[in-house]
């Protein structure tokens, strides 16, 4: 580095500090609720001189220097800080969960680490197209046990992937020491990848980046970059260190800019007249800038459902009238979707051939684009989310829903809130599909589950779930043509039925059979059950197949319900806390829906209880037909 380098990078570290101060300041004015602090983290700023523009970066709270270094201003500082409308999340995120969509700087989840397996799926995404881009992901060491911290760097030394972690070590996980807990002095992280670097000496840092980001774009894969610093401030603001560390321990903080400075000064590169004037110039422009930011509004209220999802209007191709099997649907759906998407891959446990999953759903399909994961959901999943983020079109493959539970972290806390909290300058497009279900005797507990209420319960992700082979294809080609994560569920029992060729619009529900006396609404299994009752009844009950439950139909429901006066809801889920029993809220909370009830609705829902084994138990806790026959006699009476 030049002369004039090193000291623009001490500047930009003391400008770092002085925005935490300035945020000290604003909250005990009254202007912010909660302020962490990146004291003691600033040598990362000469991780900026390594990166490239195409090169992303996925923070750790307290990276502050390093999202200046690729492009966020003071302003945007402050705006973070005091939640202002014109922030990178509208006031949606707390602060310093960083988000820079020109620097690539991918906004930050409060759950620790879970930024790890998006970093290893946008690392993924550039060795595919081999743009010679990179991705640094930096967490703190107490972070560093989350098993998904594990999982992203098992699958980058697989795979080879052009990936740095920071981990920033400053020996504490808020309160609690983790010297003796972390990978690193537990010995678990291999020799070959760990750089161990004086965290606090921003020209060690920028060397070990230097070297760290050369050997992982030319091949070698992961670099682990250990930073040893200290936090100079408490955990946050609403923590206090001096209760918990001793005090000859806070005497003997290393500063990294005071330190710098000095180097600086004794190799005649600054001067001590340069760096006060240098920071007073610097406190100048924060607080100025500071003052006019805390008088810009914050976010209207009424807008705090924006950005939940993209466009609703997809251009769709002509429906299908196919017949066959909704595994061949989604072979056909699949296959279409790779011609027509090159940006897109299919990821999943055993998708690739010669297997071609469990269900056959990928058989024949593009080796090169349909590719076997590792038996990780979580990694399934958060991969994905980096890919979608980095532009790519993933398509994953869970499966048996009922295994969602590893992935969980990442669907709830990355994918299904990615758009919101950035106020959609980063997207998520991923489509998820999974068997889902029961009614196929043998599966017990952990093969027949359907919950999805679990799903719909998260707002931002789409869900859907067909019945029929054509409203499969549809499903999966609004899907691809999308900009929002989407669930598809997919019923084992109806999987492999051979059915009639039928048209199918693809989106909202579908009048299954026509009625004037009663309406069913139902979905996935429950329209075999409908079905059959009806056939059963001596009335006339219109039909109605939901199809996608987020967003669903509601205006064809409550036209049917305004006809019929009577409702039967039936779902194969537990009955508590449902999505039966939602449409039932929601329908008899509004007054127009409420007064054309002629009898309370009925819910045919399984029991509160696991699904088990034997078949005849299965039977038993499983709504059947004879359920669905007495819930309608019971309104018409």
């Amino acid at each position: 580095m030049s002369n004039s380098d090193r000291a623009d990078l001490l500047a930009r570290m003391m400008l770092s500090r002085e925005c935490d101060r300035r945020s000290g300041l604003t909250l005990r004015q009254g202007n912010a609720w909660f302020a962490i602090s990146s004291a003691g983290h600033e040598a990362f700023a000469a991780l900026g001189d390594v990166l490239t523009g195409a090169d992303h970066v996925f923070p750790h709270y307290r990276d502050r220097a390093i999202a200046m270094a690729r492009g966020m201003t003071v302003e945007d500082v402050a705006r973070d800080l005091m939640g202002k409308a014109d922030s990178h999340s509208g006031g949606r995120s707390m602060t310093s969960h960083f988000s820079h969509r020109p620097g690539n700087v991918v906004s930050v989840a409060s759950p620790t680490a879970s930024q790890c397996l998006p970093a290893a799926g946008a690392a993924w995404a550039a060795k595919l197209r081999g743009d010679g881009s990179a991705v640094l992901c930096s967490l703190g060491e107490a972070s560093s046990r989350q098993g998904e911290f594990f999982e992203a760097l098992a699958f980058a030394v697989q795979n080879a992937l052009p990936l740095v972690f920071l981990i920033a070590d400053n020996g504490y996980g808020i309160s609690t020491p983790t010297r003796d807990m972390n990978p690193r002095s537990l010995g678990l992280l291999p020799a070959d990848r760990l750089s161990v670097v004086d965290g606090s000496d921003p020209d060690a840092v920028r060397a070990a980046g230097q070297n760290a980001f050369d050997r992982a774009r030319n091949g070698f894969g992961p670099v682990v970059l250990w930073c040893e610093l200290d936090r100079l401030e408490s955990h946050s603001s609403s923590d206090d260190h001096k209760l918990y560390r001793p005090e000859a321990e806070l005497a003997s903080l290393r500063d990294p800019i005071s330190r710098y400075a000095a180097s600086l000064i004794a190799d005649c590169v600054v001067t001590q007249e340069w760096v006060d004037a240098r920071r007073s110039e610097i406190a100048d422009e924060v607080e100025q800038t500071f003052t006019r930011v805390a008088s810009e509004p914050a976010a209207d209220v009424k807008s705090v459902s924006e950005h939940l999802f993209g466009s609703s209007s997809v251009s769709l191709p002509a429906p299908q009238v196919s017949g066959g099997t909704m595994v061949a649907a989604v072979n056909s759906a699949l296959r279409a979707g790779l011609d027509r998407y090159p940006e897109m891959i299919v990821f999943g446990e055993d998708v690739a051939d010669p297997k071609g999953g469990v269900f056959g759903f990928t058989k024949g399909l593009d080796r090169s684009r349909v590719i076997n994961s590792p038996l990780a959901e979580a990694t399934i999943v958060g991969a994905a989310v980096g890919l979608a983020a980095a532009g790519m079109r993933p398509v994953v493959e869970l499966q048996f829903v009922d295994f969602v539970g590893p992935a969980w972290n990442q669907i709830t806390g990355q994918l299904t809130t990615l758009r919101w909290r950035s106020l959609s300058d980063w997207t998520c497009p991923v489509v998820m599909y999974a068997p889902w279900g029961a009614y196929l005797p043998g599966g017990g507990i952990w093969h027949s589950q359907s919950n999805e209420s679990l799903f719909t319960h998260l707002p931002g992700l789409r869900v859907v779930v067909p019945s029929t082979p054509e409203d499969t294809e549809a499903a999966f080609t609004a899907a691809f043509a999308g900009e929002d994560p989407t669930l598809i569920l997919l019923p084992k029992h109806l999987m492999r039925r051979r059915c009639e060729p039928a048209a199918s619009s693809g989106v909202g529900a579908r009048i299954v059979r026509p009625g004037s006396e009663v309406t069913i609404v139902t979905w996935g299994n429950g329209v075999e059950l409908a079905v059959e009752a009806a056939d059963r009844l001596e009335v006339s009950p219109e039909i109605i197949d939901l199809r996608w439950l987020v967003p669903w139909d509601r205006e064809t429901v409550a036209a049917s319900l305004r006809r019929t006066g009577r409702l039967v809801v039936v779902q194969e889920d537990g009955r508590t806390s449902s999505f039966g029993a939602t449409v039932i809220a929601e329908l008899a909370g509004a007054d127009d829906d409420f007064y054309s009830l002629l009898a309370p609705p009925r819910l045919v829902a399984k029991d509160d209880v696991h699904i088990p084994f034997h078949p005849d138990l299965e039977r038993a806790v499983l709504p059947g037909v004879d359920d669905v026959v007495a819930a309608v006699r019971s309104v018409l009476i």
